[in-house]
């Protein structure tokens, strides 16, 4: 029995396990550690039309439970991966590959979505609205209701690949926003993308990282996020990719339950790098040991319903 098999968003996964986008590579950099064909889906380091250096000075900083990252989308760019990255992960990865896709203006997600639609290894688009450490684009767009409803609308005129929306924490009401995206044609949402803080060089009396401020994320986020997904899943009827402080099999049964269909490891994995196997194996334990037939069963299930209405919007289509 395959208590993990599931369909995420037109997307038909042998479990519901992913990377979180800039902590996988491009997907076949942890190779020496177990085979990435083990995963539900590789959802890699995020694009962008040109190549980016990143965000100069130090671009890294640990934190209590946690890390501050300002690297600032350093990617070779869509060329480069077209010609060099894509075929490779064509020939080593089995499982689904999902692109994470970033532009500073409007025009740029567009393009970079027409680019990605053409690319067949390409099984599904991570619109990524809401980075919090670059200065153009990102969290711009996902932070501005209007805007975030605009970009999606856009790009999803250009691609009929499974579009998967990332949402900023960075705003006052997510489910709102959550609502946007969806009337706009999003197929499915993950959240959260890291929180936005700061770190201060008491010796230097300056900011440490180099851009001033970075996304916040590891276990020190993970309240954030699950209070977000539980929020977010009794406003939509489109499943969720649930992320945010996730290394273990019992972070990922609670974003589950708060309302997930499929989780990201992301940090989790600089710690351990074999938390997504280990997640793995232990949340077939626990379908097996709870009589589940299927890990959908627990989705939404701390709802005061027991999630049946949410399962039932996004399991029934």
């Amino acid at each position: 029995m395959n208590f993990l098999k599931t369909n995420f968003a037109g997307l038909n996964l042998e479990n519901p396990i992913m990377t979180a986008s800039g902590c996988f590579g491009f997907g076949l950099e942890y190779k020496d550690y177990f085979d990435p064909n083990e995963l539900g889906a590789v959802l890699i380091k995020g694009l962008t039309p040109e190549q980016r250096d990143g965000n100069y000075g130090i671009r890294i900083a640990e934190t209590p439970a946690g890390m501050l990252n300002s690297v600032g989308l350093e990617n070779p760019g869509i060329d480069y991966f077209e010609k060099e990255t894509a075929p490779l992960l064509e020939k080593e990865l089995k499982v689904p590959v999902i692109a994470n896709i970033n532009g500073k203006i409007l025009e740029e997600y567009i393009e970079i979505a027409e680019r990605a639609e053409a690319i067949d290894v390409i099984k599904g688009i991570e619109l990524n609205i809401s980075c919090p450490n670059v200065k153009d684009g990102g969290m711009a767009f996902g932070a501005n209701p209007d805007m975030a409803a605009k970009v999606t609308r856009e790009v999803r005129k250009v691609t009929k690949k499974p579009l998967i929306v990332k949402l900023s924490p960075n705003v006052t009401d997510i489910a709102g926003i959550a609502r946007l995206v969806e009337a706009e044609g999003a197929d499915a949402l993950s959240l959260i993308n890291t929180l936005l803080g700061m770190s201060i060089d008491i010796n230097k009396k300056k900011p440490l990282l180099g851009n001033i401020f970075g996304g916040l994320s590891g276990p020190a986020v993970k309240p954030v996020a699950l209070r977000m997904v539980y929020q977010v899943s009794n406003a939509v009827s489109i499943p969720l990719l649930g992320m945010g402080g996730i290394s273990t099999t019992e972070d990922a049964l609670e974003f589950f339950m708060a309302g997930a269909s499929a989780i990201s490891v992301g940090t989790g994995f600089f710690q351990n790098p074999l938390a997504a196997v280990q997640i793995k194996k232990g949340l077939i334990d626990y379908c097996a040991e709870n009589k589940l037939s299927n890990i959908n069963e627990i989705v939404a299930y701390a709802h005061t319903d027991d999630g049946a209405a949410y399962r039932k919007r996004i399991f029934s289509k």
